[in-house]
C-alpha cells in the first residue's frame, strides 16, 4: 500500500509541476491579446540595442535572438533558429496576418529562411515588424520597403 501511495505522490507531483512550466508558443490561452501585447512590449523594450550575431540579450542580439529571448521573457518555447522557427505554429495569409505574428524572408539571395521579426502593427496592406538588422540593430520596419517587400516568404502563427 505504501509503494502505491508513494507511486500516487510521485505521480501527481510530475503532472502539477510540469503544469507550472513553460508554455509552448503554440498552446491556446483565453488570454491571447494580453499575452501578444506582452510579447510586442518586450521586443519594444529592445529598441535600439545593437546587432551581434548569436546574441540574445541587450548586450547584442541577432534577429532570432531577438524573438527567442523575447517569447522566453513571457514564459514560451521556441526554437532559436530563424529556420527552426518557420516550422512553428500555423501558416497565415498577409491578409490574415496580426500583430504577434511571426514574419520570415529569404535575404541576400538565400534559398532557405534566414530572417524572422515579429509583427506589431498592420495598418492597410503594410506590416510592420521589429527585428535586429545587421546595419542598424534592433529597429522596426516595413514590408513596404523594398529589401523587404522582394525576400518576404511566409508569415506563421505560434500563438493562437
Amino acid at each position: 500500500m505504501k509503494k502505491y501511495t508513494l507511486l500516487l505522490f510521485l505521480l501527481f507531483s510530475v503532472v502539477f509541476t510540469s503544469c507550472k512550466s513553460s508554455k509552448s508558443a503554440a498552446g491556446s490561452s483565453k488570454n491571447i491579446s494580453k499575452q501578444k501585447n506582452a510579447i510586442i512590449k518586450t521586443a519594444k523594450d529592445n529598441l535600439g540595442v545593437k546587432y551581434k550575431f548569436g546574441g540574445t540579450t541587450r548586450s547584442g542580439m541577432d534577429c532570432s535572438g531577438l524573438v527567442y529571448s523575447t517569447f522566453k521573457q513571457n514564459n514560451y518555447t521556441i526554437p532559436r533558429s530563424s529556420y527552426e522557427m518557420a516550422n512553428e505554429g500555423k501558416e497565415i495569409s498577409r491578409a490574415k496576418a496580426e500583430t504577434g505574428d511571426l514574419i520570415f524572408f529569404k535575404t541576400g539571395g538565400s534559398r532557405k529562411i534566414n530572417h524572422v521579426g515579429l509583427i506589431t502593427e498592420i495598418k492597410k496592406d503594410e506590416i510592420f515588424f521589429i527585428h535586429s538588422s545587421t546595419s542598424k540593430g534592433v529597429i522596426i520596419s516595413s514590408t513596404n520597403e523594398s529589401y523587404y517587400a522582394k525576400s518576404f516568404d511566409k508569415i506563421k502563427r505560434v500563438i493562437e
